[in-house]
Order: structure tokens, then C-alpha cells, then sequence
């Protein structure tokens, strides 16, 4: 489809609404998805290494008796 203008190509032949939605829905969606997962990653890597430091820690207390 070819658009005689920028306004012509926003307007989408009457269908802006729905097409310029589904792409806000679509990027938003993929950027709450990549957020929600580099926090959980983030929240995973750090229970990790504390429960690294609690078996280095219990190692300690248990070679030193």
C-alpha cells in the first residue's frame, strides 16, 4: 500500500486507531516483559549468592570445631 502523505501513512486509511493500538500494546507489553525478567534475574542472582555465602559460612563454623 502506498500513502500519498505522512499524514495519509498516521491515518492508515482509517484504520490508525486499531493498527497504532496493537503496536503500542505489542511494544509495551514486550518492554514490561523484559523488565519483569532482568528483575527476577536479578532477584534470582542475588539469592544465590546468598545462599553461597551462608554455606561458605557454615563450612567455616563446622572446620573450626
Amino acid at each position: 500500500m502506498q500513502f500519498d502523505s505522512l499524514a495519509d501513512f498516521f491515518n492508515m486509511g482509517g484504520y490508525a486507531f486499531y493498527v497504532w493500538l496493537s503496536y503500542g500494546v505489542t511494544f509495551g507489553s514486550l518492554g514490561l516483559l523484559i523488565m519483569l525478567s532482568l528483575r527476577q534475574k536479578k532477584s534470582i542472582l542475588a539469592e544465590i549468592a546468598k545462599k553461597i555465602e551462608r554455606e561458605e559460612r557454615l563450612k567455616e563454623t563446622r572446620s573450626s570445631r
